[in-house]
């Protein structure tokens, strides 16, 4: 399915040119865009929760990551 968003001829006009330089439709290019602007909020969001998060808290999931780490996995379907 398709649809038509509004956005004033410059913008429009950058985005094409955007995507062309990058040998991508409009839509893909847009797509991209969105993308990028997913992964930056949930990194804004892990930044955020990194700042709050307490000394005593942040410890322990270095521990238990550390933990993890040093896991052996196997493969116990045989």
């Amino acid at each position: 399915m398709t649809t038509t968003i509004k956005v004033n001829d410059e913008l429009r006009d950058r985005l094409k040119v955007q995507a062309s330089r990058d040998g991508l439709t409009l839509g893909a290019h847009l797509a991209r865009l969105a993308n990028a602007e997913d992964r930056r909020w949930r990194l804004e969001s892990l930044k955020t929760a990194f700042a709050v998060t307490s000394p005593a808290d942040a410890v322990s999931h270095r521990a238990e990551s550390a933990a993890w780490e040093r896991t052996e996995l196997t493969d116990t379907a045989e």
